[in-house]
């Protein structure tokens, strides 16, 4: 990288933390040797501040799902239906009066394919609305029940169409935990954080944990309950020395088969309040040249984001790794656009 390259990132970090919607934040990038590495922080946030991953944790979960299916131990045509009793799973999937649900498989999940709605959001009971007000606890049986009272976006598996619902990644979560035999928290600890070295990244089970605060525009909010209910879906807390790490891993092929990875390379568009986001096999995909961005560049950008203002993205193209927190609930398109324009200076 050049000064010129390294300056405009720091343009572009103190660009979005001067804003006044952002009481903190952090920013590493790293080319994949470590030849390059730049570091920021804002508001007393460092390399090593705990922070909430919220929805990156699902690149963990898909982590776990790809070393299940490297051993043998589940296929990504299984249905979900030989994990569940039949009375638990069916009636989240009916459209148009069928009932799908006995036919949706691992890969539906895994791929945002299966067509069920986001709890989060939708609803006249939605959780956003709640979470704002008080912290609470919702077990996976809640969930369940919630998405039955939703109806789905589309026949599972029709051509072209994704939905990004956090129930897919939790259902993932209990089939990790059928499947390994240990709990979440373990397999994540197996698979993933012992291997990689990572002490300071976990599941959070209780609230003797530290849960780390967020923020919604400038107030403080500490969820503690949700964060743990949130599980598979985006429960885990790391900071940005770790997260780095873990990025590499996973698109460098330490964690798992890279054949079996590649087989995930295929996206779909994700609905139009995500914006420019394509899904792929566990992990987002931004096209920089897409006509829905406002920004033309080249390549694209894989990885993912979290609703709190986490991110966590490669740059293929110019072999760049960005990570960082912008901690932010009130805009979740922050970690995006930071990552595109940091993606888009790299020239």
């Amino acid at each position: 990288m050049t000064n010129i390259e390294t300056k405009r990132f720091e343009k572009i970090f103190n660009k979005f933390t001067n804003s006044k919607k952002i009481n903190e934040g952090i920013l590493l990038i790293e080319n994949t040797n470590g030849e390059f590495s730049l570091c920021k922080g804002y508001g007393g946030k460092g390399l090593n501040s705990p922070f909430l991953m919220a929805s990156i944790t699902k690149l963990f979960t898909t982590t776990c799902i790809l070393i299940l299916l490297e051993q043998g131990k589940l296929s990504l045509n299984d249905k979900i239906s030989e994990y569940f009793d039949e009375n638990i799973i069916k009636g989240i999937h009916v459209y148009n009066g069928k009932d799908y649900s006995l036919e949706l498989t691992i890969s539906d999940l895994l791929f945002q394919t299966s067509g069920l709605p986001d709890v989060y959001l939708e609803g006249k009971d939605s959780l956003k609305n709640k979470v704002l007000l008080e912290d609470f606890y919702i077990t996976f049986s809640d969930m369940i029940d919630r998405v039955k009272n939703l109806k789905p976006h589309f026949e599972a598996r029709k051509k072209g169409k994704a939905y990004y619902a956090d129930i897919n990644f939790d259902i993932l979560g209990e089939i990790i935990v059928m499947v390994s035999g240990f709990k979440l928290s373990q397999a994540y600890k197996k698979y993933i954080f012992e291997p990689l070295g990572l002490s300071h990244t976990y599941l959070s089970e209780n609230e003797n944990n530290r849960i780390p605060q967020v923020y919604y525009m400038n107030q403080v909010i500490h969820r503690p309950k949700l964060v743990i209910s949130s599980g598979a879906s985006g429960g885990c807390i790391t900071n940005a020395y770790e997260l780095m790490i873990f990025i590499k891993a996973f698109f460098g092929g330490k964690l798992f088969n890279k054949n079996i990875f590649n087989s995930l390379s295929i996206y779909n568009k994700l609905q139009f309040s995500m914006g420019p986001i394509y899904y792929g096999g566990g992990y987002m995909q931004i096209p920089l040249n897409g006509v829905n961005n406002f920004f033309m560049g080249k390549g694209e950008l894989v990885g993912h984001s979290g609703s709190t203002g986490s991110f966590a993205f490669y740059y293929p193209m110019r072999d760049l790794f960005f990570v960082g927190d912008l901690n932010q609930m009130a805009n979740p398109s922050l970690p995006i656009r930071i990552s595109m324009q940091l993606a888009m200076a790299a020239k």
